[in-house]
């Protein structure tokens, strides 16, 4: 594979250390004692503890808003066990290095370009804290223009694992809360394609916490309704996205507060029955 484009020099951090963490400072000081050119971008550090479905979203949200060459460490579940080995997954330009527990194949929207085991020796004997003494040196090395050759051997595959599928049925489908952000708005694993073809343009309703709140009309964009009003769209990643305009998560007026509706809830979408064709004689 292709080196990558050593002018983006840049780092990210995602992981489950929270917010102002200690770790996550140790990480970028590593960093920089090793490549002080580098540019370290902190994507999250808010993922829930051990979610890798959360920090997997995370990482296919932004990702693909970086430039080639761009290196993403993935710092959470990092230690191996038995069936998950350390991994750098290579996708459209970009790489990523963490444990390969199924994060890999819910993070790529495709086949991979390509897939490599890290066997890079650790420049420690720690073992608790691999993201810091194995993930950054594998990082550097890659931002810096090295090849994947050096980090390991090519692997045979990957950790399979799929995002929760939604339910589809002749007049409805079902799926979940991917995700809460700040604002309260609730991002589901509902695709527009799906609701396309499933709904045919038929009439729908998507029930919330009371019939006068049900939703039956996506808009385009949020300034679509009045500031305090209800609104469903499709996002930039083609999810539907329930929200309250202006809303805020924490003073009452978001989404998921005023609706109750928490991460890993079920979204249904209703749509009116198609009449049945009568016998032709």
């Amino acid at each position: 594979m292709a080196s990558p484009e050593v002018s983006s020099r840049i780092i990210t951090l995602t992981s489950d250390y929270g917010a102002d963490s200690l770790y996550a400072a140790a990480l970028r000081g590593a960093i920089l004692q090793q490549d002080p050119s580098v540019r370290i971008v902190d994507i999250t550090h808010s993922i829930r503890p051990f979610d890798t479905n959360a920090a997997a979203f995370a990482l296919r949200s932004v990702s693909p808003h970086f430039p080639r060459g761009t290196v993403h460490i993935l710092a959470l579940n990092t230690n191996q066990e038995e069936d998950y080995v350390h991994r750098v997954m290579e996708l459209g330009g970009q790489f990523f290095v963490g444990l390969d527990d199924g994060i890999f194949s819910l993070i790529a929207d495709r086949e991979p370009d390509a897939i490599h085991d890290i066997d890079m020796q650790s420049e420690s004997d720690i073992l608790t804290f691999p993201e810091r003494h194995l993930f950054v040196q594998v990082a550097c090395h890659l931002v810096q223009g090295g090849v994947l050759a050096a980090v390991g051997r090519q692997s045979p595959g990957w950790e399979e694992s799929e995002w929760q599928r939604p339910l589809i049925g002749a007049d409805y489908v079902q799926g979940s809360v991917l995700h809460v952000d700040r604002f309260g708005n609730l991002i589901t694993n509902l695709d527009e394609r799906t609701f396309r073809e499933v709904g045919r343009d038929r009439p729908f309703r998507i029930p919330l916490r009371s019939s006068r709140m049900d939703v039956t009309r996506i808009h385009t964009s949020y300034s679509a309704v009045p500031s305090g009003e209800r609104v469903a769209l499709f996002n930039h990643m083609g999810l539907l996205e329930i929200a309250i305009r202006h809303g805020s998560q924490g003073s009452g007026g978001g989404a998921s507060q005023l609706f109750g509706i928490k991460e890993g809830a079920t979204i249904r979408i209703e749509f009116e029955a198609a009449p049945k064709m009568g016998n032709l004689i």
